[in-house]
């Protein structure tokens, strides 16, 4: 009688560890493909990163090309009406970078038909990676607008933008 009730109470706990360990068993899986898809990631990231340090001269003329297509696309939003930007941007700026600048900006910037914008001033911040940021400056007669802008080298397109307040030598707003 002794015997049977510890052998039934070494069963018992021989199946806990069992269900147990079988348990570990999925979490341990979950955790292996999660160490996986990290690696890859990581992998990727390297490489970028490698062929960035390999090859200076491409990236910099990533970032030569990139600045053209930011100015360009600085010129084209400040000098156009707000209602043509879904047109005329869309090669230029993901989705969320035109409806950004169309419902966000543009409204607390005056673009009169007449006014003419240049843009005396296009500096990069970062020049490695493939997201690229830029301070540019947009200046009329009447006043001056500072953009914070980021490209992606990979989509080549402006993904992210962010109006920024003047102080000093471009303020000249009335």
């Amino acid at each position: 009688m002794k015997n049977s009730r510890l052998m039934i109470l070494a069963i018992l706990l021989l199946a806990g560890i069992l269900i147990t360990q079988l348990n570990q068993i999925r979490n341990l899986d979950k955790q292996l493909r999660q160490a996986k898809a990290d690696l890859k990631q990581t992998k990727l990231s390297h490489k970028k990163s490698e062929t960035i340090v390999s090859s200076p001269q491409s990236q910099q003329d990533n970032v030569s090309g990139s600045t053209k297509i930011v100015t360009s696309f600085v010129k084209t939003f400040s000098n156009q009406p707000t209602s043509s930007y879904p047109e005329i941007l869309k090669g230029m700026a993901s989705q969320k970078g035109i409806n950004e600048l169309t419902q966000t900006f543009a409204p607390s910037v005056t673009f009169s038909d007449k006014a003419h914008y240049d843009v005396p001033l296009v500096a990069i911040k970062n020049g490695w990676g493939s997201d690229l940021n830029y301070l540019v400056v947009v200046k009329s007669d009447v006043q001056s607008v500072a953009y914070a802008i980021t490209y992606d080298i990979d989509e080549k397109k402006v993904t992210n933008m962010s109006r920024l307040t003047l102080k000093g030598a471009f303020d000249n707003e009335k």
